[in-house]
Parts: C-alpha cells; structure tokens; sequence
C-alpha cells in the first residue's frame, strides 16, 4: 500500500499491525468508531534512529513537516489538584501551555508532564505519544490546523513506527476538544 503522505517502504493499515503498537494504542484502533474507519489510519515502519523531526523529514519526506503533528502531556495545577491532558499541535508550531491551556483546563499553572508521568500514565514511551488510545477521561485538546489536514502524521505509541491519520478524526476522539491558537 502507498501511504498518503511521505516515502515509506512498509505502510499498511493499523488494524492489520495490532502487534506493532502498544496495548492502548491497539485497544484504541480495535475499538474505533466515528466517521473515518479504521482501515484509514496507516502504520507506517520507520527507524527509531531517525525519530527526531529534522532527520525524520529529511529521510520519508520534506512534505512530512507541515503534515506533522506533536503531541505532549501538560499537566495543569490548581488548589492542591493536578490534572492530565494531551495537546496536539503542529511540529511547526509550539503548545500555547501557559495560555491557551492553561485556561482550557481552568489551572493555575500548567506545564509539561513529567517523562516518568507521561509514560506512565499513558503506556506509551517518550518520543512516541500519540493521542490514539489515551485515558478516556483525559481532555484532548487538538489544534485546530491538524484538524484542517487531509493525513496527519502522529506518533503510534512507540518510537518505531508512526501512524498516518485523518485530520478530521482527532476531533472525533473520546475527550477531544478543537481548539483554535493551540499552536503557536
């Protein structure tokens, strides 16, 4: 299969790579409902070596960098309570945290998780957290560019391999709120 966007030589859809993918992220793509089906989120092969943007592009595909998209856990504070979310934004751009944010999820301060909460509280590792298969009573704020995108690229729950998805599904994800301004 060719993927939508970018060169990769191993794409297939995610329901047929179940075993590629961390428990939550699988239980998400098994478990998929909405207007996009499943069959139309692509896996791709890629090399943990070259996770980093700047490499990765240079290697699948300059098109890939205004097709990407980051996705981060803040965690935002307020009398004693922390709360988790997940942001998606363009790799282009930067999560607004102490803004946009941080008065979407009505903290005090917010800011980014950390790398041990993130991968716990997710079952995913660093480097490859994707929005597919979070917690369900996370809020997940999307920006409302990768919305706008035919074929987004995200992370797939591991630093090997990416997963290829509509835009417009993210906003169709258990906890999800489009945003306008989350990047900047």
């Amino acid at each position: 299969m060719d993927a939508p966007i970018g060169h990769f030589d191993n794409a297939r859809p995610a329901p047929d790579c179940l075993d590629e993918l961390t428990r939550p992220v699988a239980d998400a793509v098994r478990h998929w409902s909405g207007s996009v089906p499943a069959d139309q989120i692509v896996y791709v092969d890629t090399d943990p070596e070259w996770a980093d943007t700047a490499v990765f592009v240079e290697h699948y595909g300059r098109d890939l960098l205004e097709t990407s998209a980051n996705c981060v856990v803040v965690a935002g504070k307020r009398g004693g309570e922390t709360s988790l979310a997940a942001c998606l934004v363009l790799s282009t751009t930067r999560v607004d945290v102490n803004g946009v944010v941080r008065r979407q999820l009505g903290a005090r301060k917010a800011s980014f998780a950390a790398m041990d909460t993130a991968v716990g509280e997710t079952g995913m590792e660093y480097g490859g957290i994707t929005p597919v298969g979070l917690p369900a009573a996370w809020p997940v704020l999307v920006d409302s560019a990768v919305v706008d995108l035919p074929y987004v690229l995200v992370g797939s729950g591991r630093r090997r391999g990416k997963l290829l998805v509509p835009g417009k599904a993210f906003a169709e994800l258990p906890g999800a709120v489009v945003l306008e301004g989350l990047g900047v």
